[in-house]
């Protein structure tokens, strides 16, 4: 396969001041789905107040979305391979504008789930173009560095900016609101996207094989399932048959695109060992970190009492470090070495984990602040690096398969994440010993336990929410332990896999 942008797109062409001004379009879309995935955490008590979701619904709410997003990632770079990055991104942007007024307006839990999931089909075509297509607009290794720095970074602001204009919204609107500040982002992209993006697709690429996008979602969809009941409820039957479905399902999807003249992911990607090596890096970084950045929200509000802006403030040093650290990532790698980089960036993010199973109710803002800090900057070093190794490891062709992986691994790591360590907290949470007259509905979430409060006489409620906090913090703490033993492993994995992996020259050549 050939890749081929429009006739007027010649190399001279990418080398114009333009490539910048559409990369700016690009990260507006980056910025839309991290600004979409932090305020959703802040929003949650009030979510669980107004919507009065169960538990495990709540864990929906959270986590399909990336599900969804994991099963299509995949099937959509490849469908923007033949009918235009461009075209999809600015298809999916406009989907995403639009079904963000559909979460904004639920009235029920099982509406925002449904919500949720078609914002993650929207979701699912954004990533993969916007990364194909930087590898399209910049050609130089160093400036494709920078490039992909900058779009890290912007992903990491976003979970700055998110928070700080979610707090304000939320302290002055409804938790709608925070949904709907995805429209004027999505107005922007789509027009200045219009003019200033080259459109780039692959050439004879074949048919978008429609068996291969079904394998895909339902064993994405099914594994990931199948370990979120295994993690919530122990391991019953639904959950065995999902993860046996799935399973299945991923397997048939392998064998397929072994046997596919013009296969929706081309397998022989993984052979490229720095490839799988960024890759399962990016996937177990975000395992660790997810579930835990989920519930943060949660502790910073229900339990130290934090205004939601406040709550949005403090969490502000992970994305000063992310974005500092993803756009001096490029020129550190080429210093020093990628997998010294990458490595470090992991066990970093690992060891401030660990300090956080120290947690308590009234820890002090210098030990999270630090924490948070440190998180930011081994995720920007890690993010940016790996991103940049994925995309220059693979052909220009592939660019758009590539990028699908490397998000895939994005979020099915949140998902696994949210779900494995969200179900850590909750399954702690759940056991705290209440005084007498406690509510079943308290046990459900912190956000049930706060508002239950509400309606029981003020020695027992005050009883009642210490008792359900400690037990908060407690299942925090536990999940923040897990999350850094992952980070550890993961950094050590990264050490071994990503040897001799340089930025210089693009990196090995592809098989």
């Amino acid at each position: 396969m050939t890749s081929t942008l429009q006739p007027t797109m010649t190399t001279e062409t990418v080398k114009r001041p333009g490539r910048w001004l559409a990369l700016g379009v690009l990260v507006l879309a980056v910025l839309l789905v991290a600004v979409d995935a932090t305020v959703l955490g802040l929003a949650t008590p009030y979510i669980s107040e107004d919507l009065k979701p169960s538990g495990t619904q709540l864990l929906w709410i959270g986590d399909v979305y990336s599900f969804v997003i994991a099963g299509l990632l995949v099937s959509m770079g490849s469908l923007g391979d033949r009918i235009g990055r461009k075209r999809l991104l600015l298809i999916g942007a406009t989907a995403f504008g639009a079904i963000s007024v559909f979460n904004a307006y639920a009235t029920t839990p099982e509406m925002m789930i449904v919500a949720r999931a078609l914002l993650g089909v929207a979701g699912a075509t954004l990533m993969p173009a916007t990364l194909a297509l930087i590898r399209n607009l910049f050609h130089d290794p160093r400036e494709r560095s920078l490039a992909v720095g900058i779009w890290g970074a912007t992903a990491s602001a976003g979970t700055a900016v998110g928070p700080i204009v979610g707090g304000f919204l939320l302290e002055h609107f409804w938790w709608g609101s925070v949904f709907l500040i995805n429209l004027p982002v999505m107005v922007v992209l789509v027009l200045v996207g219009i003019k200033l993006l080259p459109e780039s697709r692959t050439a004879n690429p074949g048919p978008w094989d429609l068996v291969s996008v079904v394998l895909s979602l339902v064993g994405m969809i099914g594994v990931v399932y199948a370990i979120k009941e295994a993690a919530t409820h122990g391991f019953a039957w639904s959950a065995l048959a999902a993860g046996l479905l799935g399973a299945a399902a991923l397997y048939g999807f392998v064998r397929r695109q072994l046997t596919l003249p013009a296969p929706l992911l081309d397998m022989r990607l993984f052979r490229n060992r720095g490839f799988s090596g960024a890759v399962l890096a990016d996937l177990l970084t975000i395992l660790g970190l997810s579930g835990l950045v989920f519930f943060l929200s949660q502790y910073l509000q229900l339990v130290q009492g934090r205004r939601p802006f406040e709550a949005g403030l403090a969490e502000l040093p992970a994305a000063i470090g992310a974005v500092v650290a993803g756009l001096l990532a490029g020129r550190v790698a080429r210093r020093f070495s990628v997998r010294s980089v990458v490595s470090g960036g992991l066990a970093a993010i690992g060891l401030a984990l660990a300090a956080l199973t120290v947690l308590d109710q009234s820890t002090g803002y210098p030990l999270l602040g630090t924490a948070l800090l440190v998180v930011g900057v081994g995720a920007g070093f890690s993010f940016t690096v790996t991103a940049d190794v994925i995309l220059s490891s693979v052909p220009k062709e592939q660019a758009g398969s590539a990028s699908a992986v490397s998000e895939t691994a994005y979020e099915l790591g949140a998902a696994l994440g949210i779900a494995a360590l969200g179900s850590i907290v909750t399954g702690v949470y759940r056991d705290f010993t209440g005084p007498a007259g406690t509510p079943a509905a308290a046990h459900e979430s912190l956000g049930g336990a706060v508002e239950a409060a509400a309606g029981m006489q003020a020695h027992s409620a005050a009883a009642m929410l210490d008792a359900a906090r400690t037990s908060f913090v407690d299942g925090l703490a536990l999940a923040a332990g897990v999350g850094a033993a992952v980070l550890l492993a993961a950094a050590l994995a990264a050490w071994f896999l990503l040897r001799g992996q340089k930025l210089e020259g693009g990196g090995p050549k592809h098989p």
